[in-house]
């Protein structure tokens, strides 16, 4: 069979090819791209005689897919699925699988990153120092004694409900699942509005679907308290970006920190959390760390290596 990677992972060729050994001992063949294709036409290309494709997150089409003749199992190097058009796998009969848990440790730091950068004005310490200032009108807030709302409760949730405990913080969860072990932890769950209602932390941890787009909306905003603050690591369609940006205008929510947005950076210039007040936003990074990139290079592997068998 022909594995063709087809977008570069951030890991080094040599380490790829060496977790592909099992593969390429039976016979199989590795062909690995260093860049992103620049339209479809190159992707088309390139995926013209593979039967297995491993690919990160940038979007895959149909028209990409239908053009893959032998393809039989993509393994993804991420944790969402919703840059593949699903549909054209389930018409061509194309396995697809994801690379669940590799970024859960990343992600979770990154959430409390993005936190504490806006409860004690970490960027805009860094910039008074800079100017020769003092801490006038920087002194923060702490993380203990709040009370936390995790929306999501999957691995990644669940990690920062633990963490939130640690740092003394009451959390609440709101997830299609409730999770026994959090519960025995002292999460509570609650219903959505309830954990808007009542957290000072609000961290959106849920994937991307159709019942979750635009779970935080115009209306549920006017529910949360107007010293809470958001954070957004998961999808940035969960998030209704023009109502966030008024509610942050009119004072309805202390700040936000966002990681995803509607497209992959770079985003555009009018995008409207680009203009607001006490915002901390980041590139879609929260996945990113040299560890989390070797995992999920093992981790896309063995699926392929376990579909094989």
């Amino acid at each position: 069979m022909n594995i063709v990677v087809l977008e570069p992972l951030a890991v080094e060729e040599r380490k790829l090819r060496q977790l592909a050994e099992p593969l390429i001992h039976r016979g199989d063949t590795l062909t690995i791209y260093d860049h992103i294709a620049k339209d479809e036409d190159e992707a088309k290309k390139r995926v013209a005689d593979a039967d297995v494709l491993i690919i990160a997150n940038s979007p895959l089409t149909g028209e990409v897919i239908r053009a893959a003749n032998q393809l039989k199992f993509i393994s993804v190097a991420f944790t969402g699925l919703d840059h593949i058009d699903l549909v054209a796998c389930k018409e061509r009969e194309i396995t697809v699988c994801n690379a669940a848990g590799y970024s859960t440790h990343s992600v979770t730091e990154l959430t409390f990153g993005l936190l504490f950068g806006l409860l004690r004005n970490i960027p805009a310490c860094d910039q008074a120092t800079r100017q020769e200032k003092t801490k006038a009108g920087l002194v923060g807030y702490e993380l203990y004694g709040k009370t936390f709302g995790v929306v999501g409760t999957g691995a990644i949730g669940s990690r920062v409900a633990e963490l939130a405990m640690a740092f003394g913080c009451k959390v609440l969860a709101y997830s299609r699942t409730q999770r026994v072990e959090l519960v025995k932890k002292g999460v509570q769950y609650v219903t959505l509005e309830q954990l808007l209602e009542q957290s000072d932390i609000i961290s959106l941890h849920t994937p991307l679907t159709p019942e979750t787009k635009h779970l935080i909306h115009k209306e549920n905003l006017k529910l949360v308290k107007p010293t809470a603050l958001l954070i957004n690591v998961a999808r940035g369609p969960v998030v209704d970006s023009e109502a966030l940006a008024q509610a942050l205008h009119e004072g309805r929510l202390a700040g936000t920190g966002i990681d995803v947005f509607e497209m992959e950076p770079p985003i555009p210039s009018d995008h409207p959390l680009l203009h607001t007040p006490n915002t901390l936003l980041t590139p879609h990074v929260a996945f990113a760390t040299a560890e989390s990139m070797e995992r999920r290079a093992e981790i896309v592997f063995e699926n392929i290596i376990k579909w094989r068998e």
